[in-house]
């Protein structure tokens, strides 16, 4: 009712600036959120930064989670000038938390906007926030020792975890010098409980066992490096390692196709959306690469291919983009359970 009300209130306004849908209901939201009257919002960038449609807030804390290339042919093909975009969201006095800043000509980007918008820099890997962290073999979550809340479980899986979660730390250190009442006991149910309080799926998610399914949102080479060293751990306890995968064409796919591992036996696929690369073409670029396949033209497909091949002790994998993780899912969960 909201949305289509909202619809009849500004169509006359909206249809002659012919917004994007990501404009558009970006609008709505933040429309519904001060209707609603949220206490907190936590507002992610479409596409960069500096000229994103939502880059009109003015925010309590801006956050950067890491730089790598994508999007190139909107935001620039070098990481600095990724970088340049990005921190178009440092805003004049307001506190900026920086995930991951590499190379160092990277963290300067963000160091000289900082300091021409005066605004507070904290580089979250190097503050001190978290202590120390160890992954679980039999749980697969993450035990953190974090400098302010005590001992953390990590409900999400994954290398990449221990960098994410010095970034949560290091936002919640800067809210708190702002004056927001944070509990450890907040903490430690936000940390512990993260899948069952928001839904999120597709992070290092096990989706089966016997043979061992997981999946991963990750879509671009900043991601696809932590998924490469996590893979090559996991070869070390499966004989056989099976890939179901496919990218949206604006992506980075070169990047990502070069972390693949090539000891895996491959389905290349394509997700049920406009922007998926057909499967096709995404296993033409494969093959410049070293790695070949079976080309199936749905997800639903490879993955029931994969299945079938796949002994008890191998390891199936499903990712590429949000998009493959979102088509396999229903054939793990129930519909309403499958919502990333």
């Amino acid at each position: 009712d909201y949305v289509v009300r909202f619809v009849e209130e500004h169509c006359a306004f909206f249809e002659p600036l012919h917004p994007s849908f990501f404009e558009l209901t970006s609008s709505m939201a933040f429309d519904y959120f001060r209707a609603e009257g949220v206490d907190w919002a936590i507002i992610e960038t479409g596409m960069g930064g500096q000229l994103d449609s939502t880059n009109i807030i003015m925010p309590r804390l801006s956050v950067i989670t890491n730089i790598s290339l994508d999007h190139t042919q909107f935001l620039g093909d070098t990481v600095e000038q990724i970088a340049r975009e990005k921190a178009g969201i440092i805003k004049p006095g307001v506190p900026v938390v920086v995930g991951e800043a590499e190379p160092a000509s990277v963290l300067e980007v963000f160091r000289r906007k900082a300091e021409e918008m005066r605004s507070p820099l904290y580089v979250a890997q190097t503050g001190g926030f978290l202590s120390s962290a160890g992954l679980s073999e039999q749980t697969g979550r993450w035990q953190l020792e974090s400098a302010e809340f005590g001992t953390l479980s990590d409900e999400l899986g994954g290398i990449v975890q221990e960098r994410n979660a010095a970034t949560v730390l290091a936002a919640l250190h800067v809210l708190k010098e702002q004056g927001v009442r944070i509990t450890p006991d907040a903490v430690r149910a936000g940390f512990a409980q993260v899948v069952e309080l928001t839904g999120l799926m597709g992070r290092w998610q096990v989706l089966s066992q016997q043979p061992k399914t997981v999946c991963d949102t990750g879509h671009n080479a900043g991601g696809w490096q932590y998924l490469k060293q996590q893979l090559e751990k996991e070869l070390e306890r499966h004989p056989r390692l099976f890939m179901v995968v496919g990218m949206v064409g604006d992506k980075d796919v070169d990047s990502v196709l070069a972390l693949m591992p090539r000891e895996a036996s491959y389905f290349f696929t394509q997700a049920s959306v406009e922007r998926a690369m057909p499967a096709g073409k995404f296993a033409q670029k494969a093959a410049e690469h070293g790695l070949s396949g079976t080309i199936c033209p749905t997800v639903v497909e490879a993955v029931k291919k994969a299945q079938a091949q796949a002994g008890a002790e191998d390891l199936i994998f499903i990712g590429g983009s949000n998009f493959i993780v979102a088509d396999a899912l229903p054939l793990f969960f129930g519909e309403e359970e499958k919502e990333i």
